[in-house]
Parts: structure tokens; sequence; C-alpha cells
């Protein structure tokens, strides 16, 4: 049965209101830190900006680490050619020291600093373990939405 819209909202002021230990700003430490990328076959296409990694594609950038498929990198035009978006697709894994998570897609907006997580969605942040259809995060601010079909097990400290 499909829940119309559920909506779960965690802010660091929220958790802690809650006893929890949920956040999201695991991922915005990482920032400013080296990229590698490892997979089996390389495309680079200059007309578009576009580097698409394929095949065992894994991409690192301090403890994160994302693994996919195909993981496509969108450079932007301007700005010394920054990376401004990465897309991962085919079943996407990511971990941090603090999160894990899975989906079959997911797009990472550098600028905005925002994570979008879709298909089957799981999230495990110690043992408390959030499952949907769509999750976004904003690293930023730390927090996260997640949307249809929401399951949420939090555990609780004695």
């Amino acid at each position: 049965m499909r829940t119309a819209l559920a909506l779960i909202l965690f802010s660091a002021h929220a958790a802690a209101a809650q006893g929890t230990g949920l956040s999201f700003s695991g991922l915005d430490a990482v920032r400013g830190l080296p990229v590698e990328v490892r997979s089996d076959e390389l495309r680079v296409d200059n007309s578009t900006g576009e580097t698409l990694f394929s095949g065992n594609a894994v991409l690192g950038q301090g403890d994160m680490r994302i693994a996919a498929p195909q993981i496509r990198i969108i450079y932007a035009t301007e700005n010394g050619g920054r990376i401004e978006r990465l897309e991962a697709s085919g079943g996407v894994t990511l971990v941090t020291a603090e999160e894990a998570a899975e989906a079959q897609s997911a797009v990472y907006e550098v600028a905005a600093g925002t994570v979008t997580m879709r298909g089957d969605v799981i999230l495990t942040q110690g043992q408390n373990v959030l499952s949907g259809d769509t999750l976004n995060v904003n690293l930023r601010s730390g927090q996260g939405r997640m949307d249809g079909n929401v399951r949420t097990i939090i555990q609780t400290n004695p």
C-alpha cells in the first residue's frame, strides 16, 4: 500500500528533542577534498562537459564512498570547470563514517549542497534505519526529508 506524501523532517534540533542521533551532516565534511574515481571504463565528452565512469565505478572523497554501475560527473562551463553535479545510477551505495545509504539513483548538486536519492532508498545511521521512495538531504543545514512509503526504525537509549 502506498503512502501519500509521507514526510519526515529531521533537523539537529528535532533529532535532539527526540533523543536520537539522526543528522545528515556527515557528507558535508568532505567538501574541498580531492575526488578519486575508479571504474572499468571512462568516457569524456568535452562538448557537454560530462565524464562518464561505468562498470564498477567507485568515487571516493575523504571518508565518503559512492559505488554504482555508472557515475556521471557534470562540470560547470564557468567557474574554472568545477564539478557541478554528480549522478550515480543502476543501484547506488553511499557510505560515510557515520551513514550508509542505498538507492536506485543519486544526484549530488555540489553548489547547492544537496543530495537526492530515488528508488527503494534505505538510510542507516548507527542503529537507526529509514526507508522510502525518495530522500532529499541538505548537507549544509543537516536537514533531510524522506517521501513515499516511509518506514522508520529509531533505537531509543535506555
